[in-house]
This record gives structure tokens, C-alpha cells and sequence, in this order.
């Protein structure tokens, strides 16, 4: 899969996932997952942090109109915030 691919990916799961909290796996490990959506729809926030671990992922994503979506990883590079949302399952 190309970096393109992955993109394309990313943006469909994250734009489907509903707001609130969830639990889920990542790479062997569980998080408590929260999606914030703004009320405009324009901002998108993912905050996980691992239960029981230091690990955490913390993302803005902005849909501004005609414009591509701009990600905003929090203190993180962007291909941890885009394997995570590839790759969790949830568990609840």
C-alpha cells in the first residue's frame, strides 16, 4: 500500500468513527479512546491513551471548506497517529 493509500485509508475510518469514548487494541495493548467532533463539523479530535501503559495518541484533524484535510498530530509524527487508526480494534 502507498503512502496515498494509506492517506485515502485513514481519512475513511477516522471520518466514520463516531464521537465519544471506546475502548480498543492496538498492537497488543488497550486504550480508552475518546473522538471529539466540533459542532461545525470543520475539527476532528482523537485522544487514546494506553490502560494500564504510558502509551497515548492525540490528533486534530481540519476539514476547512475546499481545502484537503489538514492533520495535526500532537507532539507525535504522523505516521503514529495513521498506523493507529489503521490498525486498532475495538473492543466494546
Amino acid at each position: 500500500m502507498d503512502k496515498e493509500e494509506n492517506i485515502d485509508e485513514f481519512l475513511s475510518r477516522f471520518l466514520a468513527l463516531p464521537a465519544g469514548y471506546s475502548r480498543v487494541q492496538f498492537d497488543a495493548r488497550s486504550y480508552g479512546m475518546t473522538i471529539e467532533i466540533s459542532e461545525d463539523m470543520k475539527r476532528r479530535k482523537l485522544f487514546a491513551r494506553e490502560l494500564g501503559g504510558t502509551d497515548h495518541v492525540s490528533f486534530n484533524l481540519y476539514q476547512l471548506d475546499g481545502k484537503p484535510p489538514i492533520l495535526k498530530p500532537c507532539e507525535m509524527p504522523a505516521a503514529k497517529v495513521i498506523d493507529f487508526v489503521l490498525s486498532f480494534e475495538c473492543t466494546d
